[in-house]
């Protein structure tokens, strides 16, 4: 069995303007990376079909999508909140992307590969059910979920979301579904600002302060989710994987390292052996200092090989 790694050129398309964070390049630093490391030898490389309209259905509704499609300008940028832009390719790149976590699904579900990393872009996990804002339009890793739960029909999936950010996109969708555990770690106070506290039984935040190291991130984390995802026992385990924790990311204050990526990887792959025949889908969300992204991404793609 083998790792997949999904991408596909057209989501470079997408480009919200010069000295924007979330860029092009993140992609391809990340694939030169891989290449030059020798890795991309070890790994299935597919190039996904974009999502379907019945398929983003199952996470955002009509008139949501609809207001996208309008929105999207022939040329230029418009701006869905100051730091959101749509282009003329924007919306292929999106579909590409969600259509990418949804097919990495089916090809782990259905014992083709043992689990997948979609190295695609623009990210999702700030995408709320009807609202855009951080970078993303259509929340992928929800999309995946809801791929597994209502056409695989899994009763049980675990979502985790490693990235600075607070993922309140995929919290606005999942919170309350019994069928999904959610365990985020992000910083706090920090961008979104919302869905940390006071929340269904069903997500376990774990708030982390500015200037957090590697040692105590990997305290809080194993000492809050590690019991809760093992009382679960998730048949499948989705990670929204941001890379934004590292020290020398721009976008935070976290002081996270490459081998804590490689650290948390290798704890959910434990996780995903002990309940779920090993089946992992992870997407990249976060991670904007190139160097330290293309790093990361390649010791959490080492995990996932060695697992497969």
């Amino acid at each position: 069995m083998t790792t997949a790694f999904f991408s596909h050129d057209d989501c470079a398309l997408h480009d919200m303007g010069p000295e924007h964070p979330e860029c092009p390049e993140r992609l391809s630093r990340i694939i030169s990376y891989i290449e030059d490391s020798g890795l991309h030898h070890q790994l299935d490389w597919i190039r996904p079909e974009e999502a379907t309209r019945d398929q983003l259905l199952t996470v955002h509704p009509e008139k949501y999508l609809h207001q996208l499609d309008l929105m999207q300008p022939t040329r230029g940028r418009v701006f869905t909140d100051p730091d959101t832009a749509l282009m003329a390719d924007t919306l292929r790149a999106a579909r590409l992307a969600a259509g990418a976590n949804i097919q990495a699904v089916d090809m782990v579900l259905s014992s083709q590969v043992t689990n997948a990393f979609v190295c695609a872009r623009p990210p999702g996990h700030h995408a709320e059910r009807s609202k855009s804002m951080g970078f993303c339009f259509y929340n992928n890793i929800a999309l995946a979920a809801m791929r597994a739960l209502n056409f695989h029909r899994l009763e049980r999936v675990a979502i985790v979301d490693f990235d600075v950010h607070q993922g309140n996109g995929t919290v606005d969708i999942v919170q309350g579904d019994e069928r999904i555990l959610m365990c985020s770690s992000f910083q706090h106070p920090f961008y979104p600002h919302s869905h940390v506290y006071r929340l269904p039984e069903n997500i376990v935040n774990i708030p982390i302060p500015a200037g957090c190291g590697g040692e105590d991130y990997r305290k809080r984390v194993t000492e809050g989710w590690v019991q809760r995802l093992n009382d679960f026992r998730p048949q499948l385990i989705l990670i929204s994987a941001g890379f934004d924790g590292h020290r020398l990311d721009p976008m935070a204050e976290m002081n996270l390292e490459t081998e804590d990526y490689r650290w948390i990887t290798s704890l959910l792959a434990d996780i995903a052996k002990e309940h779920a025949n090993d089946r992992i889908v992870s997407t990249l969300e976060g991670g904007y200092h190139l160097r330290a992204l293309a790093e990361s991404v390649a010791a959490h793609l080492d995990v996932l090989v060695s697992a497969g």
